[in-house]
C-alpha cells in the first residue's frame, strides 16, 4: 500500500508555462525601479505567504530564484511550484503540526486554478508529476534524459519520480523538493531550471548515487 500524503494541492503545468518559464534567463534584464510595472504588465503578483521572496506568475505558479525578478539572468537558479503535499511525518503520530500546516496547504488551494487532495497517496503526486512531465516533453521536443526514484533534496516525505532534461546552457529537473518557505515540513513538487555549470555532465542511468548528487547540486541553494 502507499504511503499516505495528509494532503496536496496542485495545478496543472502547461506547455506554454514551461516555455515562459524556460526563456526567462534570455529576456532583457528589468531595472529594478522598473519591476512592479513589468510584474503588473504581466498579470503576475508577489506570493510571499507561500514561498519566501516568491512570484505568483499569470499562469498560476509560484515562481522562486536567487533574484527577485528572474528575466536576463542565465546564471541564476529558478524553481517553478505546481504543487504542495503535506507528506505523513513518522515522528509526528500525534499530528501536531496538522493545525498549522494545513492552514498553509489551504493557501495553496486557494490560488486561483489549484486543487486539492486529503488525504493523497504518492501515487498521486506520481500523477502530477508526469503529467507536469508530458508538458515539458511536449515544450522541448523530447523525453527526459533520466528518469530515476530519488529522495535527493527532500527534507520530510517519501521518495517519488526525478526527471532530468538538459537544453546547451541548463539542466531541467522535475520532481519533489524541501520547501524553501518558512515551515520546512511541507514539499514541493516543482520544476527547476539551473546552469548545468552547478554540476558536472550527466552521470549515467545506473549510478543512481551520482545521479542523486547531481539532481542536489542542481537543485538545492
Amino acid at each position: 500500500m502507499s504511503a499516505h500524503i495528509h494532503a496536496l494541492a496542485h495545478k496543472p503545468l502547461t506547455v506554454l508555462a514551461v516555455a515562459d518559464f524556460i526563456g526567462y534567463p534570455s529576456e532583457p534584464q528589468v531595472p529594478e525601479e522598473a519591476a512592479e510595472e513589468v510584474m503588473e504588465r504581466r498579470g503576475w503578483s508577489w506570493a510571499d505567504d507561500l514561498v519566501c521572496e516568491s512570484l505568483l506568475t499569470n499562469h498560476g505558479h509560484v515562481l522562486f530564484s536567487e533574484r527577485h525578478i528572474p528575466f536576463g539572468f542565465p546564471d541564476t537558479r529558478h524553481f517553478l511550484v505546481f504543487g504542495e503535499v503535506y507528506p505523513v511525518d513518522k515522528d509526528d503520530d500525534e499530528m501536531a503540526n496538522g493545525p498549522w500546516l494545513f492552514p498553509i496547504v489551504d493557501d495553496w488551494q486557494k490560488q486561483p486554478g489549484w486543487t486539492g487532495k486529503r488525504p493523497a497517496t504518492v501515487e498521486d503526486c506520481e500523477g502530477v508529476l508526469t503529467r507536469a512531465a508530458q508538458a515539458v516533453t511536449v515544450c522541448l521536443g523530447s523525453t527526459p534524459e533520466r528518469t530515476i526514484v530519488s529522495d535527493a533534496a527532500i527534507v520530510t516525505g517519501p521518495a517519488m519520480t526525478h526527471r532530468i532534461w538538459r537544453t546547451p546552457t541548463h539542466a531541467l529537473v522535475l520532481g519533489p523538493h524541501a520547501d524553501n518557505g518558512p515551515y520546512g515540513y511541507l514539499t514541493h513538487l516543482q520544476l527547476s531550471l539551473t546552469p548545468l555549470a552547478c554540476a558536472p555532465d550527466l552521470p549515467p542511468a545506473h549510478d543512481t548515487d551520482a545521479l542523486n548528487r547531481w539532481i542536489t547540486a542542481h537543485v538545492d541553494w
